[in-house]
């Protein structure tokens, strides 16, 4: 049966940019969540010192939960090879740090959606890039993870993979035991795709899963579908809500992914509006998971 982790998605200026937050404040607040584990975000800001890595791995299996996956942005498409050079270095540590944390899967992505790029640049760009990874990964008990994203928060350009053809191919070109997908049904809506049709697509290699919802806050799903790849639309259209009460089929998606054996762990990427909302996401998925793992 699938775990349940949990991401501070309410929280990350305040544990990324303005140090308003402490991560030990964010563990003492997610012990009173029922879950097994918290998805770790390698921009904390505490984590920029490599000291403090192994205190907060005790800190939160001290409150009887673990950190299963860690959440990192490599940009892998720009056409500079010393550039790749150097986000092939950040994601070697990012491993190293998933693995001091006790953590089994470190995401990867493409990289940026540049205007020069071509589609088998930047297919070969981000495939070679994730390739010279994989070794370094494997020998640390690290599984790679490839998520369907849409923008990292300080990028330029949307993310190279985010339309569905795109991240279909990436996932293709990549053929390594510790390689996999991150499937995140909400980001497909912010592509202007189906995420049930993405995740046919790619179920046979989802090894670990974002849980969020959206919700139209305005127009409708063809509003969203004619601005450019959704990305428009994001900030706007498109809100982040309490799961079970937006746009994504969960009965749908937990059929397809049982159909497939999937038994890994899905992170809880909600709570914008607090805690308690993150609570009652929390209890949804359970409830689900019980009803299709059972």
């Amino acid at each position: 049966m699938p775990k349940l982790a949990a991401f501070p998605k309410a929280f990350m200026q305040a544990l990324c940019k303005e140090g308003t937050m402490t991560i030990s404040e964010w563990i003492k607040l997610a012990s009173k969540l029922d879950v097994q584990g918290l998805e770790w975000y390698a921009g904390f800001l505490e984590m920029a010192d490599e000291k403090n890595w192994a205190g907060f791995r005790k800190q939160v299996e001290d409150t009887g939960k673990v950190i299963p996956m860690m959440c990192c942005s490599p940009d892998f498409t720009h056409p500079d090879a010393a550039f790749r050079d150097k986000e092939i270095a950040k994601q070697k540590r990012w491993i190293d740090m998933t693995h001091t944390l006790g953590g089994s899967y470190c995401r990867v992505l493409s990289g940026q959606r540049r205007p020069e790029l071509t589609l088998d640049e930047g297919v070969k760009f981000a495939a070679d890039s994730i390739y010279a990874c994989l070794p370094y990964a494997q020998e640390r008990g690290i599984t790679l993870i490839i998520e369907n994203h849409y923008k990292d928060d300080f990028w330029d350009y949307p993310e190279f993979a985010q339309k569905m053809d795109v991240f279909c191919k990436l996932v293709d070109a990549v053929n390594h035991p510790n390689f996999g997908v991150n499937y995140d049904p909400s980001n497909t809506y912010l592509a202007g795709e189906d995420p049930i049709e993405l995740l046919k697509r790619v179920s046979h290699r989802v090894v670990t899963m974002h849980a969020s919802d959206r919700y139209l806050a305005e127009g409708t799903i063809e509003d969203l579908r004619k601005e450019e790849g959704g990305a428009q639309g994001y900030a706007k259209r498109l809100r982040h809500g309490e799961i079970g009460k937006g746009l994504n089929d969960y009965d749908a998606i937990f059929s397809e992914l049982v159909s497939k054996g999937f038994n890994g762990w899905i992170s809880i990427e909600d709570g914008v509006d607090g805690m308690e909302q993150l609570a009652r996401s929390v209890e949804f998925l359970k409830k689900k998971i019980a009803q299709h793992w059972s």
